[in-house]
């Protein structure tokens, strides 16, 4: 998988990927991440990459004309299976989302900053707009780069134990089972015998009931 990141502030990356399993991802060559400083496209000679908006609105708006540029840069060179936005008024993101995802080749993930994009960036360009939440941050920096670990991780031969995640919260519309590693008794607080007891069956059973009730009590919704 590639994924090339377009962002006005492409430092904030610099750790995010330098460390964990995405790093080792990077590194075996399972996912090639490119990050694109929005600058660089720009052709003002301040690298100037936002303007006033339109009709008084308070705050900067990210210009087309570099975006645009960069994008179709991106697509010369390569074909994408999609170009995501990512934005508050998005699609809110869940595994569903990210289990399809995973399983692209070429991603595009363009990041919000000020106010947002020129709108026909979103008009033209966009083919997904995610968000991550319903509350607004200074940029889309941070939910690309929760996208990006969301999506990553899926990805055959990233984890030590590929089955991992497939056991996750919401992989089934469940959120998963309460975990419990040594010692088995901690100041009195044990470990739910069941759990001990080698018995897979009842393991298996007990498993699912715990997530069911929590699944009933965090979420209010059961399938």
């Amino acid at each position: 998988m590639r994924i090339d990141i377009i962002s006005s502030l492409p430092s904030l990356f610099e750790s995010f990927f330098a460390s964990s399993i995405l790093n080792r991802a990077i590194v075996n060559k399972i996912v090639k991440i490119k990050i694109h400083d929005l600058r660089d496209y720009s052709e003002n000679k301040h690298k100037k990459i936002d303007d006033y908006s339109y009709g008084g609105e308070a705050g900067m708006v990210l210009k087309i004309e570099p975006i645009a540029k960069c994008i179709q840069n991106l697509k010369k060179k390569r074909k994408y299976d999609t170009i995501i936005y990512m934005t508050p008024d998005g699609d809110i993101l869940n595994q569903k989302k990210c289990n399809e995802l995973s399983q692209k080749k070429n991603i595009i993930i363009l990041c919000g900053r000020y106010k947002g994009v020129d709108q026909r960036v979103r008009d033209l360009f966009i083919d997904q707009e995610i968000s991550i939440g319903n509350y607004v941050l200074s940029g889309g920096e941070i939910p690309a780069a929760a996208l990006c670990d969301s999506i990553i991780r899926l990805i055959p031969g990233v984890m030590n134990n590929e089955s991992s995640a497939l056991f996750d919260s919401f992989q089934d519309d469940l959120i998963a089972p309460p975990i419990y590693t040594r010692p088995e008794n901690w100041n009195g607080n044990k470990v739910p015998y069941v759990l001990l007891s080698g018995n897979s069956k009842k393991i298996k059973e007990w498993n699912e009931e715990q997530s069911r009730k929590l699944t009933k009590k965090k979420i209010k919704i059961i399938k």
